[in-house]
């Protein structure tokens, strides 16, 4: 990772429209949210954390404040990285800032959703930062017009990124917890995006299938908490509950 890039807040409306314009490139303008949105993260408890390459943008996590009876925490809607700066570590440095300044803040607790059908980005979020997911939440956003989507339902999984945990810690050290000796797996094409891509009734049966697969088991009390690819197939990896290493999970209410 070159040492000229900078992690740090985003603080005016001149860096929060910059945000705006690396959203434009990434999804498109159909999902876009305004700058205004940006601002109300500032002034409400949110976080905007941008990767600087001298003063270029050149990545950035946008994290709103979030609240459940007794449980306060960031929902992280969005990241997003410019493809010459990916692959080097530069969301990896947005996450751990946005942990760092969330435990600065007393806040336990970093949620995001991602697409159960991306096993790269579910390689990031459970395998790198240590997030566990229990929730899948089917066409979360609906249909869009961003090519990302590909015309099918937005389905989302729900990361849980438990930030002081001995799971996380021992993750980000490199020194990761044993899994359970108890585990359940669900298996999906290893190049599903080229399948949802080019063939898209074909994703759509690759996703419903899954989609019943993690509502069966999450319903069960399993947690998916890994995923691991071999050949042509992802699978991911899913514990009961209780037995996760180093992370004890509360009860979820929504609401």
């Amino acid at each position: 990772m070159p040492a000229e890039i900078e992690i740090r807040h985003c603080r005016s409306l001149e860096e929060f429209k910059e945000c705006v314009r690396l959203e434009r490139l990434t999804w498109g303008e159909a999902i876009t949210v305004p700058a205004a949105i940006f601002v109300v993260a500032e002034h409400s408890g949110g976080q905007i954390v941008g990767a600087f390459d001298g003063g270029r943008l050149v990545g950035f996590t946008l994290g709103l404040a979030g609240f459940r009876p007794g449980q306060h925490f960031i929902h992280s809607h969005m990241t997003t990285v410019l493809p010459e700066y990916q692959n080097r570590g530069v969301g990896r440095r947005l996450k751990l800032f946005q942990r760092q300044d969330a435990l600065k803040r007393g806040i336990p607790l970093v949620e995001w959703t991602f697409d159960p059908l991306e096993p790269k980005n579910a390689h990031f979020n459970l395998v790198r930062l240590g997030a566990i997911a229990r929730r899948y939440i089917p066409d979360c956003y609906g249909v869009t017009e961003s090519p990302l989507h590909a015309g099918l339902p937005t389905d989302r999984l729900v990361a849980e990124w438990w930030l002081d945990s001995e799971r996380v810690k021992g993750i980000l050290a490199d020194d990761p917890l044993p899994g359970s000796a108890k585990s359940e797996r669900i298996a999906i094409p290893a190049d599903v995006a080229e399948i949802k891509s080019k063939d898209r009734a074909t994703g759509e049966r690759v996703q419903q299938a899954a989609r019943a697969k993690f509502l069966e088991l999450f319903e069960a009390g399993w947690v998916a908490t890994s995923i691991e690819s071999t050949g042509s197939v992802s699978s991911y990896i899913l514990e009961p509950a209780g037995e996760i290493s180093g992370l004890r999970l509360p009860e979820f209410h929504e609401h």
